[in-house]
């Protein structure tokens, strides 16, 4: 009997496809939620989920047959990793599928920012025409620092190689940059904190990187820096990051991810925080987009799709052997 694979959520039809071609049993249904999973994940050898649904200790077990879970994307907080990996299941995500489409989009927002490109489309679309207000700065000889330079930050650092930009980094635990950064200067976070113009998030979400950026992070900062955060919106304390940008400390921000990403669930502490984030001109938003574009959207599949087959195969070569 082939295995059988569930897969959750919208995924280019290269990912199913391709693992029907190579013997599996593939259901694609995009309306099973986390109560629905509970009653049919004893069934699947194999998930592929987003973000809506969790995979914790309790789903794990429920899931007795699973062999892996795929992660379309790159965050794994949505998964317990180290229950699976006690289990003996495999967890695959696919970072390398949206790491260019991240990257450009926050050097998009930034440039929007830095040029006061939406207060302005806003205004000529009303025809006011406030050329010295809109006057931006430009990013040569400013210093960027880059907090995680894993796949989606040394994507983002390729970016600015040719920009006349200092680019500074601190990654807690990588310890060797390839040649091909030799641009890229590795600092402690109190000297990127201290010098960066702009800073800028790449990690993931942990309990060591949960509320990161908190009121004694940004009392570090240079003052008038920006932050910039398309990672994960728990990194942020957000209440901390208004306070920094109406006294100034923060002169602006690029925010993709935000601490809650379901409006229709805000309580109402959520909402007159969000409301007032949302009304500074000095804020560039973004639902959470940064990684979803077309290209992506089939770059993420055939990621995952080349993970999962590579570990059937490398299983049943360890089995002939």
């Amino acid at each position: 009997m082939p295995d059988k694979i569930l897969i959750t959520d919208k995924v280019h039809h290269l990912l199913p496809d391709g693992l029907r071609a190579s013997g599996y049993e593939v259901t694609y249904d995009t309306t099973v939620d986390n109560a629905i999973l509970d009653s049919i994940i004893g069934q699947y050898e194999g998930i592929i989920i987003n973000s809506k649904i969790i995979m914790n200790k309790h789903r794990i077990d429920l899931g007795h047959k699973l062999k892996f879970i795929g992660r379309l994307g790159s965050g794994l907080e949505i998964i317990d990793v180290s229950y699976a990996k006690k289990k003996k299941i495999k967890v695959y995500n696919s970072p390398e599928g949206n790491r260019n489409a991240v990257a450009e989009h926050e050097l998009a927002m930034i440039l929007a920012l830095t040029n006061n490109l939406i207060r302005s489309d806003r205004e000529v679309r009303n025809l006011h025409w406030d050329r010295e207000k809109n006057r931006g700065f430009e990013l040569k000889g400013k210093t960027i620092g880059i907090i995680g330079f894993g796949h989606t930050g040394s994507t983002f650092a390729s970016k600015l190689s040719s920009w006349g930009l200092n680019v500074i980094t601190y990654d807690k635990y990588r310890v060797r940059y390839p040649a091909s950064f030799r641009f890229v200067k590795k600092v402690k976070q109190a000297e990127l904190l201290e010098t960066s113009d702009i800073i800028s998030l790449h990690l993931p979400l942990t309990e060591e990187t949960r509320y990161l950026v908190d009121v004694d992070f940004i009392s570090c900062c240079k003052d008038g820096v920006i932050i910039s955060n398309t990672s994960r919106g728990q990194i942020v304390d957000t209440i901390a990051l208004i306070g920094g940008l109406q006294k100034g400390k923060i002169s602006g921000a690029c925010m993709d991810v935000f601490e809650n990403e379901k409006p229709e669930t805000y309580t109402e502490q959520e909402m007159q925080m969000y409301q007032t984030l949302f009304k500074m001109d000095q804020v560039v938003l973004s639902p959470h987009i940064a990684g979803w574009t077309h290209e992506s959207l089939k770059l993420i599949a055939s990621v995952l799709l080349d993970k999962i087959i590579r570990s059937k195969m490398l299983k049943t070569v360890t089995k002939n052997t």
